[in-house]
């Protein structure tokens, strides 16, 4: 048995004896053993089919005690993935434009001990009095903005604005036809990655890497990303405020 193994097991029989798991029971970069913890849910199991979490994890890269900022976090499958990255040490903001009854009954598990739910305005994300943030994550939600009520250029200056200098900010979203740029996101809910990366790096971000773990070249990009005929392709982009 290997030491992964080893751990994965000695945390189901802990939690089938009603022992309590910190937080840091996984190793926080450890990617691996935090997506087997066996206290997530049947539903997040099933968004990780698509979502690859070790490698987006891997990607992302956050360490013990950092400070995170999730946007757009809907009902909280990211936050709660930051939320066991970072460890008891650490802390992540949710951040949603309004309340979210899932988000909300997430929040009561163990597991967001160390998350703080944000409601505030997309373009206006950052609690009072919280700055210097390690990591800002946004997934598949910076699409949304192209057509909703929010000033893109203030929320990328605001993400700028919380992090400490060297701090990562990384987007994941369903892409668009590079000819398409910001025109698609209400019709497909997509958004061509040039034109994302055009406006981030305009608030000041430096391009770091993009990944290809959920890149999907046989995608026409042309449909409606819930209708799909084939897997969507998404891209993962990493910036960094720089130093």
């Amino acid at each position: 048995m290997s030491l992964m193994q080893a751990r994965r097991a000695i945390l189901a029989l802990a939690l089938a004896a009603g022992c309590v798991v910190p937080l840091a029971s996984a190793r926080a970069q450890d990617y691996g053993a935090i997506v087997a913890l066996p206290d997530r849910s049947d539903a997040d199991r099933v968004n990780d089919k698509r979502r690859d979490p070790v490698s987006l994890l891997g990607f992302v890269g956050p360490k013990t005690g950092w400070k995170v900022l999730d946007m757009g976090a809907g009902a909280g499958y990211s936050t709660e993935l930051m939320a066991r990255a970072v460890g008891a040490t650490g802390k992540v903001y949710g951040q949603n434009p309004k309340e979210s009854e899932k988000f909300q009954a997430r929040a009561a598990t163990p597991a967001m001990a160390n998350v703080v739910a944000v409601v505030r305005p997309t373009d206006d994300p950052v609690p009072e009095g919280v700055s210097g943030l390690d990591l800002i994550t946004f997934f598949f939600a910076y699409h949304d903005t192209t057509f909703q009520e929010v000033d893109r250029a203030k929320m990328n200056k605001a993400m700028f604005n919380a992090l400490k200098p060297g701090g990562f900010l990384v987007i994941a979203d369903h892409s668009a036809r590079p000819e398409d740029g910001t025109t698609v996101g209400k019709t497909y809910h997509r958004i061509a990655e040039a034109s994302l990366r055009s406006e981030v790096e305009a608030a000041g971000f430096r391009f770091v890497a993009d990944a290809g773990f959920l890149r999907h070249p046989e995608d026409t990009r042309t449909n409606v990303v819930f209708k799909n005929p084939t897997p969507v392709d998404e891209f993962v982009l990493k910036f960094q405020k720089p130093m």
